[in-house]
């Protein structure tokens, strides 16, 4: 049965999947999924379906008996009238009215209007009904082996619960209790309160994307199933922030050389920049692309024909504290993060700024003391918290801005300079500046460009987690066609349709690498699983001499662990430096071909999981993958740095990988010839050694695979007894 209906008292709303009960003083009663009978509610804790908050009290008659305060009024009564219900709440006197739409997968809510009575505000002068927040859904759901927070689903193997927003403008989360959590939808007054909803879910898990997908379709929502769903979804990327005309065969090149199938293009390799994001915003091309786009096309269309998709990589809502927005006269849609009002005229060559607020808790970190008066930045030294409240040591003009007279009661305020590095400033995203910003970033993309990286997105003014999103669908609205998948910088609950690729970390020193894996995106991928997302298990450097083949053969074989891809960041010229580029591009190299053909089992991903054991991938002697553990061997050749080797078994033999970290030469090995066999690969014809009396001398530079029946012990030992000699 599907639809809404009366059952004696209750109202009923049910699909194929779920029926929800709701008694007539508005506490839900039962929320259950049909194919199994499964209770997804704590029904005892007698909490509304909805509820209404209000800034203080407004009847008089209310605002005498009870405190002012910020309120919240639970719904204590429903009717339904068609497909709507009429929510009466405790106290204040108008009511609400909420559709709703089943679907065979999900069931829609929806604040429709409000009902006010000519009577209920008794002559006041003002706005109503005075609405702060309408809690359009509130459902106490029983806990499951998972919570997605991202998503808001709570699910296990049998079934999911997943309160969903069906715009930007719902704000979605949990409130966590014992045994259960409180998943809520607001219409916030502030943001959009009518014709806000949200979808709620309950279905077999294996069904859940299906449903989402469906709500993504009705109401023209990014397509994030259909994109986590694609195979492009796991592949990894080469990163640059100076690919250009000149040189994007050099990058084609090594992107070839790791298996690369995408490539990450950082806006600095198109778009004049300086000193951290001095200039970001103004999106003028460098000088390798004279005739603009269209030379940006003609370098995008020579990367897919080499086989790979280009992404875009930028900053949406950071503007350049050098750009065209801030100098010489500040653009009025940068963002205050606190307002002030001048309390005296301000003239051109004062230096104390006059102010009727309290500067309390202002900012003193240095970069960020800007005030922002009509046209003109003003930096500060500091400031008085006692009458008459001013502002000291200022600076007139900065950044080059034009210094101008401002008349006493001038509205300003605090400039939202980034915390990161302090050259960019903040976007106010209740202007129209980041549509004037998309758009340009959608030139650059819609050149061929086919996935993108959001960075610095929690660059907005609060509430976050509704600008956070929305600022990155303003610009995701413009691209044409829409992306493969995205990443970003930061994420909030709208996000989910198109952050299809969730984050990437950024960049871990080689000394600290396979600590900072399993520290960060080890930790998060299980939890991105919650979310049924994938992350990026980073942006990884490359250092000549001190990155080591290892050290990504840990972090790339632990992101496949998770199905989650990696990002190589470009280095020309330590590529060129450091003698085992072929060997680590290798280790990339073999991953990637593991991902594309799916090769890795459950097994295998259970396996690497293990985050206390490495693994090594080796190509076997029929020229397929095999997946080993190996352990480093500490000590080799006395302690040296040079030389790094690792055991690992199969076949009923023992193996030693090892190389030269840094240069080449030879390493003699207190063994005997007839004990061992060396290899370039295992596929290889063996490489003969020098034998001496009760050593052994072989070739120390790349990768090398040295085979023996000798017991572990036994080589583990050989390798720390090893000597060296450098070439």
């Amino acid at each position: 049965m599907r639809g809404i209906y009366y059952k004696e008292q209750d109202i009923i709303i049910e699909n194929e999947q779920l029926k929800l009960i709701i008694g007539e003083s508005c506490l839900t009663k039962g929320l259950i999924h049909k194919p199994t009978g499964q209770e997804c509610l704590a029904v005892d804790e007698e909490i509304a379906l909805f509820s209404i908050t209000q800034e203080r009290p407004y009847n008089n008659e209310i605002k005498l008996s009870h405190p002012n305060k910020r309120t919240i009024f639970q719904a204590n009564r429903v009717r339904l009238e068609g497909d709507k219900l009429i929510i009466g709440f405790e106290i204040i006197p108008y009511e609400a009215i909420i559709e709703v739409k089943v679907m065979p997968m999900y069931v829609a809510f929806s604040l429709v209007d409000f009902i006010v009575r000519p009577d209920d505000y008794g002559g006041l002068k003002m706005a109503v009904p005075p609405v702060a927040e309408m809690r359009i859904l509130q459902l106490p759901v029983l806990n499951r082996k998972n919570f997605g927070e991202w998503l808001n689903v709570s699910w296990d193997d049998e079934v999911a619960v997943n309160v969903l927003a069906t715009s930007p403008y719902t704000r979605i989360d949990a409130e966590r209790r014992k045994g259960y959590r409180v998943m809520t939808a607001d219409a916030v007054r502030d943001i959009k309160l009518k014709g806000v909803g949200a979808a709620l879910i309950v279905s077999s898990t294996d069904r859940l994307l299906d449903a989402i997908a469906m709500v993504e379709e009705d109401y023209d929502l990014p397509r994030g199933v259909e994109s986590r769903r694609s195979d492009m979804i796991n592949v990894s990327a080469y990163w640059s922030g100076n690919v250009n005309p000149n040189n994007v065969d050099e990058h084609i090149k090594y992107a070839k050389m790791g298996g690369f199938r995408c490539m990450l293009i950082y806006y600095t390799s198109i778009f004049k920049e300086k000193g951290g994001y001095r200039l970001n915003g103004n999106y003028d091309y460098r000088e390798e692309y004279p005739n603009g786009v269209e030379d940006l096309k003609k370098m995008l269309d020579k990367i897919k024909a080499a086989g790979i998709t280009p992404g875009f990589h930028f900053l949406h809502s950071h503007i350049g504290i050098e750009s065209r927005y801030v100098t010489p006269v500040a653009d009025h849609r940068l963002n205050i993060k606190k307002y002030f009002t001048l309390a005296r005229e301000l003239n051109k060559d004062d230096t104390v700024v006059y102010v009727e607020q309290n500067p309390e808790g202002t900012v003193m970190v240095d970069g960020c003391r800007i005030l922002k008066f009509g046209g003109e930045l003003i930096s500060y030294e500091g400031y008085t918290t006692e009458p008459p409240y001013c502002f000291t040591g200022c600076k007139r003009g900065e950044y080059s801005t034009i210094i101008e007279n401002h008349p006493r009661g001038q509205i300003g305020g605090l400039l939202d300079v980034s915390e990161f590095g302090a050259t960019s400033v903040h976007i106010d995203q209740n202007t129209s500046l980041q549509d004037e910003i998309a758009d340009k970033i959608a030139e650059a993309y819609n050149a061929g460009f086919r996935f993108v990286y959001f960075d610095g997105s929690e660059a907005t003014n609060a509430p976050f987690e509704f600008h956070i999103p929305n600022a990155q669908y303003r610009v995701y609205k413009k691209f044409n066609p829409p992306p493969l998948y995205t990443e970003g910088a930061a994420k909030a609950h709208f996000s989910w349709h198109f952050l299809s690729g969730g984050n990437a970390f950024d960049i871990f020193p080689p000394e600290v690498f396979k600590e900072k894996i399993r520290e960060f995106p080890a930790e998060e991928a299980p939890r991105m699983r919650m979310d049924f997302t994938r992350l990026n298990f980073g942006w990884w450097g490359f250092w000549a001499l001190r990155t080591q083949p290892d050290m990504f053969e840990y972090g790339t074989s632990r992101a496949a662990a998770w199905d989650c891809p990696v990002t190589l960041m470009e280095n020309i010229k330590a590529f060129k430096d450091h003698p085992r580029t072929e060997d680590i591009f290798e280790v990339l190299r073999r991953w990637e071909d593991v991902r594309a053909k799916k090769w890795l089992t459950e097994e295998h991903k259970l396996q690497l999981r293990n985050l206390a054991q490495e693994h090594i991938l080796l190509i076997n002697e029929d020229g397929d993958c095999e997946l080993v553990p190996y352990d480093k061997i500490e000590g080799t050749a006395g302690g040296s740095e040079d030389i790094l080797a690792f055991i690992f078994e199969r076949k009923n033999a023992r193996y030693v990988v090892y190389w030269h970290a840094t240069g080449s030469g030879s390493l003699e090995l207190p063994l005997n010839a007839k004990d061992v066999i060396l290899q370039k690969e295992l596929r290889c014809e063996p490489i003969p050694v020098v034998a001496g009396e009760g050593t052994i001398t072989i070739p120390v530079d790349g990768r090398r695979y040295l085979k023996s029946s000798l017991s572990r012990e036994e080589l583990i030992e050989a390798f720390r007894n090893a000597k060296i000699y450098t070439i």
